[in-house]
């Protein structure tokens, strides 16, 4: 495929919108590794010590593979890749790379601008279109003025990589893309965690492609997620303007499973859908991109909980009693909250025990023991609170009308239910143990804790014969809810548990 045969509508024919970086000495095991689930791969020459030495095996690796669609980088270190030679040393490699098959090579700007239009002119002529390519890997600053500097090399692809440490800096790039993108010659994404809407939506506002990193390895830029999440996970090569945007909002979320749970939901009802990260905990930024991107609903977790009720139009009757809301969705009025935690607890102790009449212990007094005290006591359970501090569930035993009980009264007591909301069995928790094996005296014992799946306190549990619930079952319900709202369908129960139970694994 000739430089001058590559256009947007080629490569999307033939590569697809996603690129795999392969890089290290394993670059080429990496890349046929790749091969069954991509043929679009960027060699990152720069990743080894000696890039000419690599140059007749990726000759060999081209030939042998001739549906490969191949981007030669081989980035120098002071604009953030591993190549320590000159700007014509740089020039010569990514010459031969061409040489060798690779369609397209991309340099930096610096380099352009240092040895001027005649580089360009020497990779093309050896049969790679170029991309000029700009990176900053500290933040982003202005953008239209890096594709201005670009302008008299006239590439024949641009590409901007700036860094975002907000998701308002990651709707920079965004607004880059909508305003430049049209030509369908611009390739541009944020990198950072924060900029992963970019890496996913990119494409759909214009980016000509975007970049993942090969399946169990480290991607070859911060924020880089795998070739099977773009693919499986977020549907990028099928992602329109008519895909409906979802996401998930709050500080951090980067251990986040909703995405997971949520987008398997999505592709599973064949529903037109994708459900993104957002990682803020100011309301304002997160309705500034909610409007831009125009999300239709939204997940919530802390600290928004309580910040984004200001903002809702509407809310439920368990936003209202609980203060809290966990779940956002567009409406023409606004955004109506709701709180799907208190079905999220009440559904699956439903499953298995009936709650009127009921006497169920609680341990804990935060956010989720609030759900799980007004949400028993409406559902006629005789609801009683432990907490470390007895002040605080006397406090909240006063406000719902239920019971505070002191921890050297438990063995008098015996329980339908015990519910854990503690943080106790969390991965790198070190709390004390809010109950003991001679104080769990009930029927069921159901752990809000659901990573990881068996926490200590089931274990116990399961030891003295009570029957247990994971926190698997709170997270999915509180997400079936969550979906139900947004789409007005039944949700996809079982795909959705199997998800997150995959991902826990």
């Amino acid at each position: 495929m000739p430089a001058h045969v590559i256009t947007p509508e080629s490569l999307h024919q033939r590569a697809g919108r996603i690129c795999v970086a392969v890089s290290s000495p394993e670059m080429f095991s990496l890349a046929e590794q790749t091969l069954p689930d991509c043929r679009f791969l960027e060699f990152r020459l720069d990743s080894v010590p000696d890039p000419a030495a690599q140059l007749p095996q990726l000759r060999q690796f081209l030939a042998e593979h001739p549906e490969v669609t191949a981007v030669a980088t081989c980035r120098r270190q002071p604009y953030g890749g591993g190549f320590q030679g000159t700007a014509q040393q740089q020039t010569e490699i990514l010459a031969e790379a061409a040489a060798a098959g690779c369609q397209l090579v991309d340099i930096e700007t610096e380099t352009a601008e240092e040895l001027g239009t005649a580089a360009l002119d020497t990779l093309r002529s050896k049969g790679a279109a170029v991309i000029l390519s700009w990176h900053d890997f500290q933040g982003t600053p202005a953008l239209a003025p890096e594709l201005g500097r670009m302008a008299p090399f006239a590439p024949d692809f641009r590409k901007i990589v700036p860094t975002a440490t907000t998701i308002s800096e990651a709707l920079q790039l965004i607004d880059l893309l909508e305003t430049h993108g049209s030509d369908g010659r611009l390739i541009a994404m944020s990198m950072g965690f924060r900029g992963t809407l970019t890496r996913v939506l990119g494409p759909r506002f214009g980016s000509l492609f975007t970049f993942a990193s090969p399946e169990g390895n480290a991607g070859t830029a911060p924020g880089q997620v795998s070739i099977s999440t773009l693919q499986d996970l977020y549907r990028v090569e099928s992602i329109t303007a008519q895909t409906a945007i979802y996401a998930v909002a709050g500080l951090p979320i980067t251990g986040s499973l909703s995405p997971r749970m949520h987008n398997t939901a999505f592709r599973t009802a064949k529903r037109d859908a994708v459900y993104i990260p957002l990682e803020t905990d100011i309301p304002a930024e997160l309705l500034a991109v909610v409007d831009r991107l125009n999300i239709r609903g939204l997940s919530i977790t802390m600290p928004l909980k309580e910040t984004i009720l200001p903002h809702l139009a509407v809310s439920d009757s368990a936003v209202q009693q609980m203060q809290t809301s966990n779940t956002l969705v567009k409406t023409a009025e606004g955004f109506a909250g709701y709180n799907t935690d208190v079905p999220g607890i009440v559904g699956p102790l439903q499953r298995v025990l009936p709650l009127e009449g009921a006497k169920v212990l609680i341990l804990g007094a935060g956010g989720a023991a609030r759900a799980a005290v007004f949400g028993l006591r409406d559902a006629g359970a005789h609801v009683y609170l432990l907490n470390r501090t007895h002040a605080r569930a006397e406090a909240l035993a006063a406000e719902a009308g239920v019971h505070a009980i002191r921890r050297e009264d438990l063995t008098a007591h015996t329980f339908d239910a015990i519910i854990n909301s503690t943080p106790y069995g969390m991965k790198n928790q070190a709390m004390e143990a809010p109950i003991s094996s001679d104080e769990m005296r009930g029927k069921v014992f159901f752990d809000l804790v659901y990573n990881p799946i068996e926490t200590p306190l089931l274990q116990l549990a399961q030891h003295n014969g009570l029957y247990v619930i994971p926190g698997v079952e709170m997270f999915v319900e509180q997400g079936v809810r969550q979906f139900t709202l947004w789409t007005g369908e039944t949700a996809p129960r079982e795909a959705m548990q199997w998800a997150v139970v995959e991902a826990l694994s």
